[in-house]
């Protein structure tokens, strides 16, 4: 029989790329994983990678054993879900990936009621971007992601992933009280002569943003980059610069900006993704609708648009 530990490796080899990077995964020697692997080549009588340059190529005999692995894990899971849910209280660990907005309006709300409702179920929280966190939990890093998906710009799509919306935000121009430019700004179009700050190239937003002000007609003057949209806010406040904002970021806080309605008053769409395998888990569920529930309660602060 084959050994599930060398098939998982060979799996982490399929997703990641590289031994360096399943050793780093899994706190392995690149030797230890490459030893792994020769064994699993012996157990199977069949060569199942290849060298191509400095990185190695699985064969087709390799691609069905990390399908296989694959539908191993998922069964396992489900087995872990089913035994926990034999349980009469709720425990267990979720390891969560969340972009920063989210993080900042909807995570503080939901470890507080977990806590209360739910104190042996442990919440781990690691800040990711959305596409990135969507592969990662995909590859089983995470239980569960919180992510995000912009107007014209889809999330990625991974198989076995059960995606559930969770809440939308409009996405508004963010002014200083105090003009920087010698006209008004009454509209997107006005602001085509002002400083911006945008998260980093690759963004979904910044690729939304980029988009929004060539369709008004112009090339955004881009002076700051940042992905910290905390920042962002400083920088409008502090009248340094003009950002689109998704008022989620108002939660709980007053604000001096001004903000715009956008043309088409374009939402941003906020969603969670899970593994079907793992759905069943009564503290993934757990999370997820108090989660929920956290959003569909969430308060929404700053200023009126202008």
């Amino acid at each position: 029989m084959l050994e599930i530990r060398r098939l998982v490796l060979l799996r982490e080899l399929a997703i990641r790329g590289t031994l360096a990077a399943v050793a780093e995964a899994l706190n392995f020697s690149p030797s230890a994983v490459s030893q792994q692997l020769s064994l699993l080549e012996k157990e199977t009588g069949m060569t199942l990678l290849r060298k191509a340059g400095r990185r190695v190529q699985l064969t087709p005999q390799a691609e069905v054993l990390v399908e296989s692995a694959a539908a191993v894990l998922d069964t396992l899971e489900r087995a872990e879900a089913a035994l926990q849910a034999s349980l009469t209280r709720v425990s267990g660990r979720v390891r969560i990936a969340v972009f920063q907005s989210a993080a900042l309006a909807l995570m503080p709300a939901t470890l507080r009621a977990m806590a209360e409702r739910y104190p042996d179920v442990r919440v781990e929280m690691v800040q990711r971007e959305p596409e990135e966190a969507l592969r990662e939990t995909w590859a089983r890093d995470f239980d569960m992601v919180i992510a995000e998906q912009y107007p014209a710009h889809a999330a990625p799509h991974h198989p076995g992933l059960d995606r559930r919306p969770l809440t939308d935000d409009a996405i508004r121009l963010a002014l200083p009280a105090a003009t920087i430019a010698l006209h008004p700004v009454d509209s997107l179009d006005d602001s085509r002569m002002m400083p911006w700050v945008m998260e980093p190239r690759g963004a979904a937003s910044r690729h939304f943003a980029e988009q929004m002000c060539r369709t008004a007609g112009f090339e955004p003057d881009v002076r700051y980059e940042t992905a910290d949209l905390q920042a962002h806010i400083r920088l409008v406040e502090s009248g340094n610069a003009v950002a689109l904002i998704p008022d989620i970021m108002w939660a709980g806080r007053e604000t001096s900006c001004r903000l715009l309605d956008l043309p088409g008053l374009p939402r941003r769409t906020i969603f969670t993704a899970q593994r079907t395998a793992g759905s069943a888990s009564p503290a993934a569920r757990a999370f997820r609708d108090t989660l929920e529930a956290a959003a569909a309660a969430r308060p929404i602060s700053g200023t009126s648009p202008n």
